[in-house]
């Protein structure tokens, strides 16, 4: 069902023909984020994303939304730490328009000096807006301190003062930099076939040119870091974690399977000894990051200052308890079947299935069948589970940041397993 052309100009393109839905997804996917920022353009990535809903030559910013809902679509984007992507939902008769609005931005918008200084004050407010949510500003203050000076470790957003000193000339010149043909991946998803996306491609963006001028990215060095940083709120939100695999790592599917054990979901090891065993917490739960050559397994939770240690103490049992007694059989065939489910479940929708051919190719140039998937997870044994655990656990320090009403005396000091 995959097929895969590029354009003349470099542009790749990626599609999934699902026949049996009345949808297509299109994403275009630009092989840039807040990782290749430089500091006197931090948040640029995230401030171009906005820009380019803004108006372009041919359409206002009120166009575009007014002929996405004419046909029901849905149109929106994100940016990532390596990536930024534009997509859009609709019936498949339309699938021409989709593709018309996305080049459109994609290519001509007016970058109006006058929509910067309006979208600059929006971004202001989404920083100071995700400054007031503790529960997701710990994990930015976390990345900050493993990865220090790293463009990694630093936020999306940017900064206040950073979106402050972005101006058109830097705005232009990142664009410029990045969304260049070669540069850039079209994912499709829906009931489509692979000929017609590719001529509307050619038709679209075949004219485009450019070569995306090149960024020397170099690995984060990961740091052991113990960091506390007081805030007035109602919950100590904190996250405590160690170094993983990068994204391409044969061995990330151990790590997925460590990781859904440890704290991945409502049967995981920590949400049942801390939520329901003991009702110390509302949220806790382990998660995953991977990047093209780095990686992070991280635990957050939050709970009341009273119960912050008795938390932590609780994590590093739990770990304690994994890496020194292992998992059963019966465990690990459990662990695979949840995996294997969650996977295909979360493919059921034109988003999802363009989501996954768009970061595959923009991230690794490659694309990896459920089956493949299926299968290497099935391959993971019990000895590369204890493996792993070692390597993450045994191997490396632990590092904490905690932010609320607390003190550095108020929580645990040894965080070795």
């Amino acid at each position: 069902m995959y097929r895969k052309s590029v354009l003349p100009n470099g542009i790749r393109i990626v599609s999934e023909t699902i026949p049996y839905v009345k949808s297509v997804t299109l994403g275009i996917w630009v092989n840039t984020g807040s990782r290749y920022e430089e500091e006197d353009n931090h948040g640029v990535s995230h401030f171009i994303e906005h820009l380019l809903f803004k108006g372009t030559l041919s359409r206002s910013a009120k166009d575009i939304a007014e002929q996405v809902d004419a046909v029901g679509g849905q149109l929106n984007a994100f940016t990532a730490k390596e990536y930024t992507c534009y997509y859009m939902k609709i019936l498949d008769t339309h699938t021409e328009l989709a593709m018309d609005i996305l080049s459109d931005m994609l290519c001509f918008s007016k970058f109006d000096p006058a929509d910067i200084e309006r979208e600059r004050e929006v971004v202001m407010e989404e920083i100071n807006m995700y400054e007031d949510s503790p529960d997701e500003l710990v994990h930015d203050l976390y990345l900050d301190h493993v990865w220090p000076g790293h463009t990694l470790g630093r936020n999306i957003l940017g900064t206040v003062q950073s979106v402050k000193e972005l101006n058109r000339t830097k705005v232009l010149e990142y664009y410029r930099r990045f969304y260049t043909p070669d540069n850039m991946v079209i994912a499709a998803a829906g009931n489509i076939t692979h000929e017609g996306v590719t001529a509307l491609a050619e038709r679209f963006f075949g004219s485009l040119t450019g070569t995306k001028r090149t960024s020397l990215a170099l690995p984060p060095v990961l740091t052991s870091a113990y960091t506390v940083q007081t805030k007035d709120t109602e919950q100590v939100h904190f996250c405590l974690g160690t170094g993983s695999v990068p994204q391409n790592s044969p061995d990330i599917y151990t790590v997925h399977i460590l990781n859904n054990i440890l704290g991945g979901g409502i049967s995981s090891r920590l949400f049942q000894s801390i939520r329901e065993e003991r009702g110390l917490a509302y949220s806790v739960y382990s998660y995953q990051t991977n990047y093209s050559d780095a990686g992070l397994l991280t635990i957050y939770a939050g709970t009341r200052p009273g119960n912050a240690s008795q938390v932590i103490e609780l994590i590093l049992q739990n770990i304690k308890e994994l890496c020194r007694q292992g998992i059963t059989e019966a465990e690990l065939v459990k662990t695979k079947e949840q995996l294997k489910g969650s996977l295909l479940l979360g493919l059921e929708s034109s988003n999802s299935r363009m989501s996954r051919l768009g970061k595959m190719e923009v991230t690794m140039n490659k694309y990896i069948t459920l089956e493949e998937i299926i299968e290497k997870i099935e391959q993971v044994s019990l000895a590369d589970f204890r493996n792993m655990c070692d390597r993450l656990f045994l191997q490396q320090a632990l590092s904490l940041t905690a932010l609320g009403p607390v003190s550095g005396e108020q929580l645990p000091a040894d965080l070795k397993i």
